[in-house]
């Protein structure tokens, strides 16, 4: 089976949106500090790019858990395959995430994390599909776009560990 990547958004189009959500948390934390904690390994072209568009001190930690085995389909199992490596005690966290498909991960970080105290806890992702959303109580606080029921590699997110580097979100059409 061979895969075939059609253009969804383009780059210039993801870096302007990228943009403009750092503005919103520019305006939302102003004066404070800013801790991004990023979800690995799809969150890292998304939060590096979020990162250099914030005007606030940052500090930056990441994590890793999956409910996804290889293939497209989510197992709804959540594994936490990497911790932070320090504390999140007293400090205003921004989790930043590459895509929010069935809520499964997020919910189980949302509801693990706040155990840990940190000042505030909101959520940040690139690409939101809340039409596939099993967990309805993941709230997302910012947005950079919604998308259809696609399965999607670029700007970090893969298929199969392929396609990471692209620097663009396309689709995977599978022949």
């Amino acid at each position: 089976m061979s895969e075939k990547i059609r253009v969804l958004i383009d780059q210039q189009t993801v870096e302007t949106r990228i943009a403009e959500v750092a503005e919103q948390i520019n305006r939302d934390y102003e004066g404070q500090k800013i801790h991004l904690v990023g979800i690995l390994k799809g969150s890292v072209m998304f939060m590096c790019e979020l990162a250099k568009h914030l005007t606030m001190p940052v500090t930056m930690d990441f994590m890793s858990c999956s409910s996804y085995e290889e293939g497209t389909v989510s197992k709804g199992i959540v594994r936490l395959t990497k911790d932070l490596d320090q504390p999140i005690e007293g400090k205003d966290v921004l989790l930043v995430e590459d895509i929010i498909d069935s809520g499964n991960t997020l919910a189980y970080l949302l509801s693990a994390l706040p155990a840990r105290k940190p000042a505030s806890l909101k959520l940040c992702t690139l690409l939101d599909k809340p039409s596939r959303r099993v967990r309805k109580e993941v709230v997302v606080d910012y947005t950079c776009f919604e998308i259809d029921d696609y399965f999607v590699v670029g700007y970090g997110l893969d298929y199969d560990q392929k396609y990471r580097n692209l620097p663009y979100i396309g689709v995977v059409e599978l022949d």
